[in-house]
């Protein structure tokens, strides 16, 4: 196992590896930016580094202040959590270059996956079922229309170099579609700097199935079973649940060992979730394989008893995998709730602001992951995720009542400050939720409101989703303070000579 180790994110997955290291005897490195000088996970860690300002562009991505950090402080190794450079293969690679290892797996696995349009080719190969669409990407509006000609509307436009729900319109007519792929490749350049977009069948009354995997660098490959992430807002996901629920034991078998085989084929080592649709009649599409650790990770960690952490940080030092397939059992029901600094009645609007009251939940088999606390300053300048709310229980009615008893215990207030806890006990309640009948749509029907005198709709097909415009860059001014618990911060500055880094 490493000494130390850096952890390259902030917010509540910084403080989610950093108290899975101090575990297990790791000290941490913790990089921050201006704004997060005061957090959690800085107060906390045996030693910080302040890598830049505010903007993200220049803080958490900005590779070559990471690797400096790491290589000032005598790192190990680095976890990026999730978001932010934890699926940049480039990032991957010059930390390999400078002597660090990267918790994920290979640069050219994660290379190969990060590209939408690979990634399909790769699973088809291995013989993972696609939706109907386009294995390649189309560099004119003209083969788009071919492509959706041939598969029929609805149909999507997917950027190749998309993730995290970003690079994605979903596209009805023949009409819309010329707009819609100039729009999303116009998007997708400004957004991951690569155009390439392909197209496939949209599936509108689907869930939204994913598998967590783990693999070792010794061949060795396990499943920890299904997450339903149906309930999603413009492909974010706000509500997930394991197992995925109401569907047969068959399907959920099928989808497991599929994701296994696919994952091993390409070589893939460490925490992984591959993304399925399934249709009405239970047939799975591939969409995807996410080469991190998840944000929903606590819903399955909360049924196998398995700290996927660990395992992640077990795997990149070396250590074949410490479970067997046969060792994995799946107990009862667990439900996370994601709580966004967001405000619903706003189209789900960022509403950033100063804690003045915050009190999370309690009680038995209540997990709260969080790095707020009163007089936390919620910053505009990242995503806005404040806390994920997890619970267990035997059962799928007592796990989703649990879960609702503890967002109404959830007391988060500031000034201008709104969160989605009043939306997601809306969700919790609805009556295709609660019967495991709910699909992607789910979320845009309860936003929808219903026209006079119309009887309610289960389930209607959603809005086209639009392409979210690229982060504004700010560039607030950089300062190295001295920190306020006596340990020494470090300014982390560019080394000397041509290959102390390279820039993504």
């Amino acid at each position: 196992m490493f000494d130390k180790l850096l952890i390259a994110n902030r917010g509540e997955i910084a403080l989610r590896v950093l108290r899975a290291c101090r575990e297990l005897g790791v000290r941490t490195v913790v990089v921050h930016s201006s704004a997060d000088a005061d957090s959690l996970p800085v107060r906390l860690a045996d030693e910080t580094v302040r890598i830049g300002p505010a903007s993200s562009r220049q803080s958490y991505l900005n590779a070559a202040a990471i690797v400096e950090a790491a290589r000032q402080t005598g790192a190990q190794a680095v976890h990026p959590g999730y978001g932010f450079l934890s699926e940049d293969a480039d990032f991957a690679e010059i930390c390999a270059e400078n002597g660090l290892t990267f918790v994920g797996p290979p640069p050219q696995v994660m290379a190969a996956l990060a590209d939408k349009s690979t990634a399909r080719a790769l699973m088809s190969r291995a013989g993972l079922p696609l939706p109907p669409g386009s294995v390649r990407t189309l560099p004119t509006a003209a083969e788009a229309l071919e492509v959706a000609a041939e598969v029929g509307y609805p149909v999507i436009v997917k950027a190749a170099a998309g993730g995290g729900g970003r690079g994605m319109t979903v596209v009805r007519t023949a009409a819309e579609l010329p707009r819609a792929y100039a729009r999303t490749r116009a998007a997708a350049q400004v957004a991951f700097g690569d155009d390439r977009v392909y197209v496939e069948r949209y599936l509108a009354d689907a869930r939204h199935v994913e598998v967590q995997v783990l693999c070792d660098n010794h061949g060795n490959g396990i499943h920890l079973g299904t997450r339903d992430c149906s309930v999603q807002r413009r492909h974010q996901k706000l509500i997930e649940e394991a197992p995925a629920p109401a569907l047969r034991q068959a399907t959920l078998d099928t989808l497991a060992e599929t994701a296994l085989r696919g994952a091993l084929s390409v070589g893939f080592t460490g925490a992984g979730t591959v993304e399925f649709l399934v249709d009405e009649a239970e047939r799975c599409h591939f969409l995807e394989i996410n080469c991190r650790i998840q944000v929903e990770h606590p819903v399955t960690e909360l049924v196998t008893g398995i700290d996927l952490v660990h395992e992640q940080l077990h795997v990149a030092a070396g250590t074949p995998l410490r479970w067997r397939q046969e060792d994995v059992r799946l107990r009862g029901v667990a439900v996370e709730c994601r709580v966004n600094v967001e405000d619903p009645d706003r189209d789900f609007a960022p509403a950033p602001g100063r804690l003045d009251r915050f009190r999370p939940p309690g009680g038995p088999f209540t997990r709260v992951d969080t790095h707020g606390h009163v007089g936390y300053l919620v910053s505009p300048h990242y995503d806005s995720l404040l806390a994920k709310v997890a619970v267990w229980a035997p059962d799928r009615d007592g796990a989703l009542d649990r879960l609702d008893r503890a967002l109404g215990e959830f007391e988060v207030a500031g000034p201008g400050v709104r969160t989605t806890i009043p939306f997601a006990r809306r969700v919790l309640r609805d009556a295709a939720f609660r019967a495991g009948r709910h699909t992607t749509a789910l979320v845009d029907r309860l936003l929808t409101p219903p026209a006079a005198g119309a009887p309610p709709a289960v389930d209607a097909p959603p809005a086209a989703a639009a392409v979210p415009a690229a982060e504004p860059a700010t560039v607030p001014d950089i300062r190295a303070d001295a920190d306020p618990a006596g340990r020494t911060p470090v300014t982390a500055v560019p080394a000397a000579g041509p290959n102390a880094w390279r820039n993504p």
